[in-house]
Protein backbone atom coordinates (compact mmCIF):
# COMPACT_ATOMS: atom_id res chain seq x y z
CA UNK A 1 0.00 0.00 0.00
CA UNK A 2 1.47 3.32 -0.86
CA UNK A 3 0.73 5.94 0.81
CA UNK A 4 1.15 9.67 0.20
CA UNK A 5 1.51 12.91 2.92
CA UNK A 6 0.62 15.58 1.06
CA UNK A 7 0.86 18.18 3.94
CA UNK A 8 4.00 17.88 6.23
CA UNK A 9 6.34 20.07 8.31
CA UNK A 10 9.64 18.04 9.48
CA UNK A 11 11.72 21.10 10.22
CA UNK A 12 9.61 21.62 13.16
CA UNK A 13 9.57 18.12 14.26
CA UNK A 14 11.74 16.24 17.20
CA UNK A 15 14.42 14.19 16.17
CA UNK A 16 16.85 13.66 13.09
CA UNK A 17 14.91 14.60 9.57
CA UNK A 18 16.64 11.27 7.88
CA UNK A 19 14.67 9.28 10.92
CA UNK A 20 11.48 10.69 10.44
CA UNK A 21 11.25 9.92 6.45
CA UNK A 22 12.78 6.61 7.06
CA UNK A 23 10.43 5.23 9.52
CA UNK A 24 7.67 6.95 7.80
CA UNK A 25 8.69 4.99 4.97
CA UNK A 26 8.54 1.71 7.17
CA UNK A 27 5.09 2.14 7.47
CA UNK A 28 3.89 2.91 3.86
CA UNK A 29 4.70 6.34 3.19
CA UNK A 30 6.19 6.57 -0.21
CA UNK A 31 5.87 10.81 -0.70
CA UNK A 32 5.77 13.43 1.47
CA UNK A 33 5.15 17.23 0.54
CA UNK A 34 7.40 19.33 2.83
CA UNK A 35 5.51 22.44 3.05
CA UNK A 36 7.04 26.20 3.78
CA UNK A 37 5.55 28.47 6.23
CA UNK A 38 8.22 31.74 5.47
CA UNK A 39 11.43 32.24 3.65
CA UNK A 40 13.83 29.99 6.27
CA UNK A 41 11.32 26.78 6.08
CA UNK A 42 10.94 27.40 2.23
CA UNK A 43 14.81 26.82 2.10
CA UNK A 44 14.69 23.76 4.58
CA UNK A 45 12.12 22.18 2.62
CA UNK A 46 13.81 22.31 -0.75
CA UNK A 47 17.14 21.22 1.17
CA UNK A 48 15.06 17.91 2.15
CA UNK A 49 13.86 17.58 -1.53
CA UNK A 50 17.31 17.90 -2.48
CA UNK A 51 18.76 15.34 -0.29
CA UNK A 52 15.60 12.73 0.01
CA UNK A 53 14.04 10.43 -2.35
CA UNK A 54 10.51 10.96 -2.39
CA UNK A 55 10.27 14.06 -0.84
CA UNK A 56 9.31 17.27 -2.84
CA UNK A 57 8.68 20.87 -1.75
CA UNK A 58 6.14 24.08 -1.72
CA UNK A 59 7.40 27.70 -0.90
CA UNK A 60 5.00 30.06 0.41
CA UNK A 61 3.96 32.82 3.37
CA UNK A 62 1.56 31.56 5.79
CA UNK A 63 -1.11 33.87 7.11
CA UNK A 64 0.30 34.09 9.78
CA UNK A 65 3.52 35.61 8.52
CA UNK A 66 1.57 37.57 6.19
CA UNK A 67 2.63 41.06 7.65
CA UNK A 68 6.00 40.22 7.12
CA UNK A 69 5.58 40.21 3.04
CA UNK A 70 8.42 43.01 1.82
CA UNK A 71 10.36 43.00 -1.42
CA UNK A 72 12.85 40.51 0.28
CA UNK A 73 10.19 38.16 0.81
CA UNK A 74 9.24 38.31 -2.42
CA UNK A 75 12.30 37.59 -4.43
CA UNK A 76 12.85 34.90 -2.28
CA UNK A 77 10.10 33.08 -2.92
CA UNK A 78 9.63 34.46 -6.64
CA UNK A 79 12.63 32.42 -7.42
CA UNK A 80 12.05 29.18 -5.35
CA UNK A 81 9.08 28.85 -7.22
CA UNK A 82 11.62 28.15 -11.02
CA UNK A 83 13.09 25.14 -9.25
CA UNK A 84 11.18 21.98 -10.35
CA UNK A 85 11.39 20.41 -6.45
CA UNK A 86 9.03 23.04 -5.44
CA UNK A 87 5.79 21.85 -6.09
CA UNK A 88 3.45 24.47 -4.82
CA UNK A 89 2.65 28.19 -3.77
CA UNK A 90 1.96 27.95 0.02
CA UNK A 91 0.43 27.69 2.26
CA UNK A 92 -1.23 30.82 1.85
CA UNK A 93 -4.63 31.69 2.75
CA UNK A 94 -6.42 33.74 5.74
CA UNK A 95 -6.70 32.91 9.29
CA UNK A 96 -8.90 34.90 11.64
CA UNK A 97 -8.30 32.62 14.33
CA UNK A 98 -5.07 33.62 15.51
CA UNK A 99 -4.80 37.31 13.67
CA UNK A 100 -0.86 36.82 14.23
CA UNK A 101 -1.18 39.52 11.04
CA UNK A 102 -3.88 41.94 10.38
CA UNK A 103 -6.57 41.34 7.99
CA UNK A 104 -5.76 43.71 5.18
CA UNK A 105 -2.30 42.24 5.24
CA UNK A 106 -3.24 38.90 4.91
CA UNK A 107 -5.85 39.02 2.08
CA UNK A 108 -2.53 41.14 0.39
CA UNK A 109 -0.55 38.20 0.88
CA UNK A 110 -3.09 35.54 -0.68
CA UNK A 111 -3.82 37.30 -3.78
CA UNK A 112 0.08 37.53 -4.57
CA UNK A 113 0.13 34.68 -4.08
CA UNK A 114 -2.67 33.72 -6.06
CA UNK A 115 -0.71 35.17 -8.75
CA UNK A 116 2.22 33.44 -8.23
CA UNK A 117 0.12 30.36 -8.73
CA UNK A 118 -1.15 31.36 -11.99
CA UNK A 119 1.89 32.31 -13.35
CA UNK A 120 4.18 29.38 -12.18
CA UNK A 121 1.32 27.07 -13.13
CA UNK A 122 1.73 25.11 -9.98
CA UNK A 123 -1.25 24.95 -7.70
CA UNK A 124 -1.75 26.58 -4.31
CA UNK A 125 -1.90 25.18 -0.97
CA UNK A 126 -4.66 27.19 0.88
CA UNK A 127 -4.96 27.58 4.87
CA UNK A 128 -8.22 28.93 6.13
CA UNK A 129 -9.49 28.95 9.02
CA UNK A 130 -12.34 30.69 10.44
CA UNK A 131 -12.55 32.50 7.45
CA UNK A 132 -14.54 30.33 4.77
CA UNK A 133 -17.23 32.99 3.61
CA UNK A 134 -13.77 35.27 2.81
CA UNK A 135 -11.44 32.57 1.74
CA UNK A 136 -13.77 31.44 -0.64
CA UNK A 137 -14.98 34.63 -1.75
CA UNK A 138 -11.27 35.64 -2.57
CA UNK A 139 -10.59 32.25 -4.86
CA UNK A 140 -13.48 33.24 -6.68
CA UNK A 141 -12.68 36.13 -7.56
CA UNK A 142 -8.92 34.99 -8.14
CA UNK A 143 -9.64 32.02 -10.61
CA UNK A 144 -7.02 29.00 -10.41
CA UNK A 145 -6.27 26.15 -12.22
CA UNK A 146 -5.63 24.21 -9.24
CA UNK A 147 -6.31 24.64 -5.57
CA UNK A 148 -5.52 22.41 -2.63
CA UNK A 149 -7.57 22.66 0.76
CA UNK A 150 -5.12 22.35 3.27
CA UNK A 151 -6.34 20.50 6.82
CA UNK A 152 -10.14 20.97 5.68
CA UNK A 153 -12.09 22.58 8.50
CA UNK A 154 -15.22 23.23 7.05
CA UNK A 155 -18.74 21.50 6.57
CA UNK A 156 -20.49 18.81 4.39
CA UNK A 157 -21.87 22.36 2.53
CA UNK A 158 -18.58 24.07 2.03
CA UNK A 159 -17.32 20.67 0.89
CA UNK A 160 -19.85 20.30 -1.88
CA UNK A 161 -18.71 24.24 -2.67
CA UNK A 162 -15.37 23.75 -2.85
CA UNK A 163 -15.25 20.49 -4.95
CA UNK A 164 -18.04 21.64 -7.76
CA UNK A 165 -15.15 24.47 -7.92
CA UNK A 166 -12.80 21.56 -8.83
CA UNK A 167 -10.61 22.50 -5.70
CA UNK A 168 -8.79 19.40 -4.20
CA UNK A 169 -9.76 18.79 -0.25
CA UNK A 170 -7.13 17.54 2.48
CA UNK A 171 -7.97 15.97 5.41
CA UNK A 172 -5.93 15.57 8.62
CA UNK A 173 -5.76 13.94 11.87
CA UNK A 174 -9.35 16.10 13.21
CA UNK A 175 -11.04 13.58 11.08
CA UNK A 176 -10.53 10.55 13.38
CA UNK A 177 -11.69 13.12 16.49
CA UNK A 178 -14.59 11.36 18.14
CA UNK A 179 -16.36 14.68 18.14
CA UNK A 180 -15.52 15.76 14.61
CA UNK A 181 -18.65 14.16 12.47
CA UNK A 182 -18.87 17.37 10.45
CA UNK A 183 -15.30 16.64 8.77
CA UNK A 184 -16.02 12.23 8.39
CA UNK A 185 -19.55 14.22 6.69
CA UNK A 186 -17.44 16.55 4.66
CA UNK A 187 -14.99 13.65 3.33
CA UNK A 188 -18.20 11.79 2.30
CA UNK A 189 -19.27 14.22 -0.64
CA UNK A 190 -16.33 14.95 -1.69
CA UNK A 191 -15.99 13.08 -5.11
CA UNK A 192 -12.91 10.42 -4.91
CA UNK A 193 -10.90 11.79 -7.34
CA UNK A 194 -10.65 15.29 -5.33
CA UNK A 195 -9.64 14.05 -1.91
CA UNK A 196 -6.38 14.53 -0.04
CA UNK A 197 -4.90 12.72 2.92
CA UNK A 198 -2.25 15.08 4.96
CA UNK A 199 -0.73 14.59 8.40
CA UNK A 200 0.31 18.63 8.77
CA UNK A 201 2.55 17.08 11.21
CA UNK A 202 4.13 17.96 13.75
CA UNK A 203 0.36 18.89 14.60
CA UNK A 204 -3.27 17.18 15.02
CA UNK A 205 -1.74 13.94 15.65
CA UNK A 206 -5.25 11.28 15.20
CA UNK A 207 -7.05 10.32 17.64
CA UNK A 208 -4.60 7.11 18.45
CA UNK A 209 -1.67 9.40 19.68
CA UNK A 210 -3.49 12.36 20.21
CA UNK A 211 -1.63 14.72 22.40
CA UNK A 212 1.94 13.16 21.23
CA UNK A 213 3.98 14.96 18.33
CA UNK A 214 2.66 14.21 14.91
CA UNK A 215 4.02 12.50 11.96
CA UNK A 216 4.28 11.72 8.54
CA UNK A 217 3.40 7.81 8.98
CA UNK A 218 0.21 8.38 10.57
CA UNK A 219 -1.15 9.79 7.50
CA UNK A 220 -2.36 5.98 7.31
CA UNK A 221 -5.24 6.71 10.10
CA UNK A 222 -6.67 9.40 7.59
CA UNK A 223 -6.97 7.24 5.00
CA UNK A 224 -8.41 4.20 7.43
CA UNK A 225 -11.21 7.04 8.16
CA UNK A 226 -11.52 7.74 4.24
CA UNK A 227 -12.36 4.26 4.31
CA UNK A 228 -14.56 4.15 6.70
CA UNK A 229 -17.03 6.77 6.04
CA UNK A 230 -16.72 5.58 1.90
CA UNK A 231 -17.22 2.41 2.67
CA UNK A 232 -14.29 1.58 0.50
CA UNK A 233 -11.46 -0.93 0.88
CA UNK A 234 -8.20 0.71 2.60
CA UNK A 235 -5.76 -0.67 -0.47
CA UNK A 236 -8.49 1.07 -2.90
CA UNK A 237 -8.92 4.03 -0.84
CA UNK A 238 -4.91 4.48 -0.56
CA UNK A 239 -4.21 4.10 -4.45
CA UNK A 240 -6.64 6.51 -5.08
CA UNK A 241 -5.44 9.30 -2.92
CA UNK A 242 -2.32 8.42 -3.78
CA UNK A 243 -3.23 8.59 -8.07
CA UNK A 244 -5.05 12.16 -6.54
CA UNK A 245 -1.76 13.42 -4.94
CA UNK A 246 0.08 13.19 -8.03
CA UNK A 247 -2.53 14.82 -9.51
CA UNK A 248 -2.57 18.19 -7.73
CA UNK A 249 1.15 18.04 -7.01
CA UNK A 250 2.40 16.68 -10.79
CA UNK A 251 6.15 17.36 -9.79
CA UNK A 252 5.73 14.42 -7.03
CA UNK A 253 8.51 11.70 -7.31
Amino acid sequence: MKLVDTHCHPYLMDGEVSTIFESSRARGVASFVCVGVDPESNRSCLGYAREYQGVVATAGLHPHEAASLDPQVRVSLESMLSDPLVVGVGEAGLDFFRMHSPVEDQEAAFRWQLALSRESGKPIVVHIRDAWARGLQILAEEPMAKVVLHCFSGDAEIARESAARGYFVSFAGPITYPKNDHLREAAAVVPLELLLAETDSPYLSPQSSRGKENSPANVAAVVEAFASVRDETLDFIAESIADNAARAFPGLR
